[in-house]
């Protein structure tokens, strides 16, 4: 095994025995992205279904419903950090599990507006735990060299919970029949009972979360931080054996004794040395956020409704979007670390300018139904293999080891923040600019990304955390 600055060259660790042990403790953590791609997306299916039970008509009302997730999102960001540097990683992900759970069985026996908006908030903030602690988590037990794979698990694992919630809204609503009237849909078996088993079967992923993680390792990184330098090499000696547990071991505490006895609090965010990658973090979870396509998942039904479709064409649609983000997912597992982070950003960034222009023109020049629907197809499968994945990659990998809990953390938080924008006018942008205006605003955005990744994003694949972590406060060119 080579070292190179006092870190392992680790480009073969997961090829040994222990292969399979890093890839069942990150499935794990990334069961944690499953339960968020769940509660994320399992509202789009069932809104025309609540919306007609609770009587809701105004569209304010109806986006604040869509967006209270986001609140708490919002909410578990802002706390995951110090969560996570105070308990572990470990505890902060089997807390968002039951967090999960409870907002399954809340949002399913909502009596009220009111109620539903409560435990959507309450879900949301197992969403904001998870989006955070889940990929960091990753990161501090993956080896470098396979690092953007295994992080980009949970992205998969992500979309793996999008399309299951979309098959559960398929399989659970019933055939609306065409030209039913409002009386008649309020009557029906969707209204009154569909909708709330969608939500209620988001506990039983919930459930296993919990069960599972209770088994999983800590991160070594936390654990060695702590000064718990026995647990942390056993950990790594399961990861990759014994020479690169040393040699990891030896590696992070380097750099960990260089920063002893200093506590990072958010005011470390705006050091000089940090100052320019806290801008890049937060700007690429923002541009996530704001390239539009949570708009696709989230209103997939008006969508598609605006393009002619009727329910039941709505929800077979919907599960195709889901079908083509996964596939194109599991291409991104081979890419990210093979193209590089960089190279997939201004792709993804580039590709999506191209396709809302054209989406907007669908709209604008009344070509709909199909030709609506393959432009969506093809915008869910540029994102699916590029920003989605990749964003969470690079957030996991840019910040120093004794912040990147709090950096993360402080970018997640501005992510749900923009989406949180982004859910709740949607419908304003719809109802003023309409269908053509919206997407070709996102298209303005996702120009203005490519720029930004072109001038400011740096290529970090294959480069472990603690060299990543040294060059970019030497500021040194690591494309």
């Amino acid at each position: 095994m080579q070292i190179a600055n006092g870190v392992p060259d680790d480009a073969h660790a997961v090829h040994a025995d222990s292969g399979l042990y890093i890839w069942l403790i990150c499935l794990v953590a990334a069961l944690g992205g499953l339960l968020f791609g769940y509660d994320w997306v399992v509202i789009g299916g069932a809104k025309i279904f609540y919306e007609t039970y609770f009587g809701i008509h105004d569209p304010a009302m109806s986006g604040w419903l869509m967006s209270a997730a986001l609140v708490g999102c919002i909410a578990g960001a802002a706390m995951a950090g110090k969560l996570a540097d105070r308990f572990g990683r470990r505890a902060v992900l089997i807390v968002s599990a039951a967090v999960f759970l409870i907002c399954a069985l809340g949002t399913a026996w909502a009596d009220g507006a009111g109620t539903f908006a409560t435990f959507r908030i309450i879900g949301g903030l197992g969403i904001g735990l998870a989006s955070s602690i889940s990929p960091l988590y990753i990161a501090e037990v993956s080896p470098a060299a396979h690092r953007g794979r295994f992080v980009a698990i949970n992205q998969f694992t992500i979309v793996v919970g999008v399309l299951l919630a979309q098959l559960v809204n398929l399989s659970i609503a019933r055939p609306v029949p065409p030209g039913l009237d409002a009386h008649a849909l309020l009557q029906s078996w969707n209204v009154q009972h569909g909708w709330r088993w969608m939500f209620l079967s988001g506990g039983v992923p919930a459930v296993l979360f919990f069960v599972f993680a209770m088994v999983m390792p800590e991160s070594p990184r936390w654990l060695s931080r702590r000064g718990r330098h026995d647990e942390a090499e056993r950990v790594l000696m399961k990861i990759g054996g014994g020479a690169y547990a040393r040699a990891s071991l030896a590696a992070i505490r380097t750099v960990q004794d260089s920063t002893s006895g200093v506590r990072a609090t958010w005011r470390d965010l705006l050091d000089r040395r940090v100052r320019p990658v806290a801008v890049i973090g937060v700007t690429l979870a923002v541009f996530q956020q704001w390239c539009g396509i949570n708009v696709i998942f989230n209103y997939a039904q008006d969508i598609f409704a605006s393009a002619g479709f009727d329910i039941n064409e709505g929800l077979r649609s919907i599960v195709a979007t889901g079908s083509v983000n996964l596939l194109f997912t599991l291409l991104a597992l081979v890419l990210v670390d093979r193209w590089g982070r960089r190279k997939l950003m201004l792709i993804g960034a580039g590709g999506l300018f191209a396709v809302y222009l054209l989406i907007g023109g669908a709209y604008a020049l009344h070509l709909l139904g199909l030709p609506v629907l393959l432009l969506v197809l093809a915008a869910i499968a540029i994102y699916a293999t590029t920003l989605a994945p990749v964003t969470w990659v690079l957030l996991s990998e840019i910040f120093p080891d004794r912040i990147r809990a709090q950096a993360i953390a402080m970018s997640v938080f501005c992510l749900w923040t923009a989406c949180f924008v982004l859910t709740y006018t949607f419908p304003w942008l719809n109802t003023h600019l309409g269908p053509a205006g919206s997407f070709w605003l996102y298209g303005l955005i996702c120009g203005a990304g490519f720029l930004f990744v072109l001038r400011r994003v740096p290529e970090t694949a294959g480069i472990p955390l603690e060299v990543l972590e040294a060059r970019l406060e030497r500021r040194t060119d690591v494309r």
